[in-house]
Parts: structure tokens; sequence; C-alpha cells
């Protein structure tokens, strides 16, 4: 099978700037907001984000990196943050791909142990292929794929993409 794009730097572009208003909105009344990335592209994704957010806003935005083992994510989750980083705030679990959730709804849950104003969940795509009942609240773009095609995300100095396989 080849690669079918299915988002373009441009788009991409334009769905991260979409998103950023979209949280901004959201969190209007917060004085800082942590955008939490599952590593690794999840947390290029949020990096993204948090500056596109910074750009519009006056939020301050920490920026946290989550460490998931995506095949065993009952294993113990680690942060880049300490919890007291952002305990109390607002908080965005951002990843690139939501494919059954899993990844998705396990970060929730870590973050659930701590006390937050808000948790919000931001995706680049969404596949709608979903075996636990987590959604993004935030999203790029929706797609309904069979579940043997693979949706990749790309990203490089300017020249995002995204692409189905």
């Amino acid at each position: 099978m080849g690669q079918n794009i299915i988002l373009n730097n441009q788009e991409i572009e334009h769905k991260i700037k979409r998103i950023a208003y979209q949280i901004y909105e959201t969190f209007v009344d917060e004085q800082e907001i942590v955008i939490a990335g599952i590593a690794s592209n999840g947390f290029v994704f949020a990096k993204k984000l948090a500056s596109a957010l910074e750009n519009i806003s006056s939020i301050k935005v920490s920026l946290c990196e989550v460490y998931i083992d995506k095949q065993n994510p009952n294993t113990p989750i680690t942060t880049s943050l300490s919890q007291a980083q952002y305990e109390n705030k607002g908080l965005v679990l951002v990843d690139d791909v939501l494919n059954s959730g899993t990844t998705l709804i396990y970060g929730v849950k870590h973050f659930l142990d701590v006390p937050l104003k808000k948790v919000k969940t931001a995706v680049l795509v969404d596949r709608n292929h979903k075996k636990y009942p987590v959604k993004a609240d935030f999203k790029g773009i929706s797609l309904s794929t069979s579940l043997l095609e693979h949706v990749q995300v790309v990203f490089e100095e300017d020249n995002d993409y995204a692409y189905l396989s």
C-alpha cells in the first residue's frame, strides 16, 4: 500500500491555529495552563500548540512531556513536570493520532490523581475507532478508516504532513 496524504503542512498549520483558538476560548479565564504532550509525536504537536497559543493570548503555557508505554499502558506513567507544577491548573493532554483511545485514556487517568481545574484532550487526527469511551475535545480532523489502514503524522522542519497507509 502507498501513502495517501491526508493533511499537508499548510493544513496542519491551520489546524494548529484553530485548536489554539479553541483552547484559548476554553481557558480564557486562566493565568496559566499546562499543555501535556504524549511522547514523542504528541509532544511535538503540543509544542506547536503551545507556541500558537502564546502568539494569540497572554496565558502562560507550561509544557509537559508525558511518557506512556504504549505497549503496556498499565506501567507507571511519568511526566517531565512534577505533580506540584501542574496541580490546580487547567491541563490539555495532547497526542498526534487518536486510534483506539488506549493511550489517551491512560494519560487522562494519570492526571485524575491530581487536583486540576479542568482537563481537556487534543489530537491532530481522530480515527473514530475507539476501544474506550474517550473523545478528543479539540481535533484537527476526524477520519473514518478501516482497521487495516494506518495513520502516521510526520513532523519535519517546515514540512509537517499526515498520511494514510
